[in-house]
């Protein structure tokens, strides 16, 4: 795939959570002018509230994606934002007008649970059928279940679960799906009814935290191989390669803070293999005596030739040359924030990677209160996207500065020719300054399509 040579992003659009924030808000679809030329640059241009508290929303898709291209029929105008806490389903026309959505339909809760014996909503793709599919974290009760919601692409009806046969993974999380392959891989994060209230140590060696990549056959929708990355390992954001016939990709694991490398084999089935290792730092002044980097989110470039990751507690963001897939070489590092910045309450007593602990981050005469979390990379490649904030209840745990001060968003140059990370001093949206009180601000999309959302058949 050569790199997609669209238009340049003028407006993303990032849910905005006020869950477990002490305000009594409902989140919000904020809509971010990101045009350097225009007026309003760095600012949220248009809130659209939604109708209910405590929904957590989190991650968000679209009705149709590159999966339904050359279907002139499809229009990529309606944003699929699922409730990770409330397992609602919102909606969201962005057809009508670009810079200001409007809701469309509201799915009810009471319909995921009745309807699929789910719950928890996490990632929404688009299929090549029409339809969109939803991944889920447990059952109502709050269980681990790792299935999937099938909505209807034209009425957003839920028309049932996608997967069938009696073999469902304990957990699930995020998904990616390669038909040329025919297989769609699933990941897990953990039970929601534990991880729901915030991250308690004492639920680590208990079988609560995810373990495994989940292989499913893509034609028959059924489960086949479970491929174990460790214990507690939580793997998260789950990439393939962008070129459709590359059988291959990365998984990021959180807890365990590895990136492995998934790949078919030559029996046909697939596997696993570490390919990173962010090393933990021994610390005096936090939870635990060993803090992980904690990666949350990863990304591969259009052009396949990159790949990037946030550590949400050490405070940095990477980039890796992956030309050699089993061999990602380190050639871009910046820390913007983080949990080890020196004067603040944790000592770092062993590094195997800093001479000394990073200085606290400002922009703007702004102290950045947490750390880099979500990412998204212009289609150029040239200009990566960073919100702070993980999940309310963690953020409130971890990052109390943030509940208080609301999140960030940034952006960093890249460089593309032989790799390297800067930030661009000229760009902050700070959603501490939000009319309603400072929040949350989470995922990033562009109307267009985006590295992290589009598959290709």
């Amino acid at each position: 795939v050569s790199v997609l040579k669209g238009p340049r992003e003028e407006i993303v659009y990032v849910p905005c959570i006020y869950r477990n924030t002490g305000r009594k808000k409902p989140d919000f679809l904020a809509t971010v002018d990101v045009n350097p030329k225009s007026p309003h640059y760095c600012q949220v241009i248009h809130r659209l509230p939604m109708p209910n508290l405590g929904d957590e929303l989190h991650h968000s898709g679209w009705n149709a994606c590159s999966s339904c291209f050359g279907d002139a029929t499809k229009k990529r105008n309606r944003l699929i934002l699922p409730s990770l806490i409330s397992s609602r389903i919102y909606v969201v026309d962005v057809g009508t007008d670009l810079r200001a959505p409007r809701l469309f339909k509201v799915v009810n809760s009471e319909d995921v649970f009745w309807k699929c014996n789910l719950g928890y909503p996490h990632t929404s793709h688009c299929l090549g059928s029409g339809e969109i599919m939803i991944s889920t974290l447990g059952d109502p009760a709050g269980s681990g279940k790792g299935g999937f919601i099938l909505l209807d692409g034209e009425t957003f009806e839920i028309k049932g679960n996608w997967e069938k046969g009696d073999k469902i993974p304990p957990m699930g999380y995020d998904f990616w799906y390669q038909p040329r392959h025919n297989v769609l891989i699933s990941t897990e994060w953990g039970i929601p009814k534990c991880l729901g209230y915030g991250f308690d140590p004492n639920d680590l060696k208990k079988g609560r935290y995810g373990c495994r990549l989940n292989v499913w056959d893509w034609t028959t929708h059924t489960y086949i191989q479970a491929i174990d990355v460790g214990e507690d390992a939580a793997p998260l954001e789950i990439r393939f390669l962008h070129n459709p016939d590359a059988a291959e990709g990365y998984v990021g694991c959180t807890i365990s803070s590895a990136i492995h490398r998934f790949y078919k084999t030559e029996k046909g089935d697939w596997a696993a293999e570490k390919v990173i290792q962010v090393p933990s730092k021994k610390v005096e002044g936090w939870l635990l005596p060993d803090m992980p980097g904690f990666i949350t989110d990863i990304l591969i470039s259009l052009d396949d030739r990159f790949l990037y990751f946030s550590n949400w507690l050490h405070g940095d963001i990477r980039q890796y040359d992956i030309s050699d897939t089993r061999k990602p070489k380190l050639v871009g590092q910046v820390f913007v924030g983080g949990s080890i910045t020196k004067g603040g309450p944790v000592t770092v007593c062993r590094d195997e990677e800093l001479q000394s602990q990073p200085d606290p981050f400002f922009i703007k005469g702004k102290r950045v209160p947490g750390g880099p979390q979500m990412i998204q990379l212009s289609l150029d490649g040239k200009r990566l996207y960073v919100t702070t904030s993980l999940y309310s209840a963690w953020d409130r745990q971890f990052y109390p500065d943030l509940i208080k001060d609301g999140s960030v968003m940034l952006q960093l140059d890249v460089d593309t020719e032989r790799g390297g990370l800067t930030v661009n001093q000229s760009f902050l949206v700070d959603f501490g300054k939000e009319p309603d009180g400072p929040c949350l601000a989470h995922e990033i999309r562009y109307p267009g399509g985006d590295c992290t959302s589009d598959i290709w058949v």
